[in-house]
């Protein structure tokens, strides 16, 4: 199973949804994917990030950005 990391997402640009190991060891920020209008692909732009200790297997590194918890009103 995948090694646990605690990323800090303070670090991450606003626009990040994902961090991930890449099979050549450097670790990245995944933002929103583009999508291109008219037409079938998308991209998404891949930000050099910290690695934050993580040294298990790349293809179990990726941690989707957690949810800010909703507002209670008051």
């Amino acid at each position: 199973m995948g090694e646990t990391v605690d990323i800090d997402w303070k670090q991450a640009p606003k626009s990040a949804r994902w961090w991930a190991v890449d099979a050549d060891g450097l670790a990245h920020w995944y933002c929103a994917p583009n999508i291109a209008a008219f037409t079938n692909f998308w991209f998404a732009e891949a930000t050099p990030a910290p690695k934050f200790g993580f040294t298990g297997d790349w293809r179990n590194s990726l941690v989707e950005r957690p949810q800010k918890a909703a507002l209670k009103p008051t």
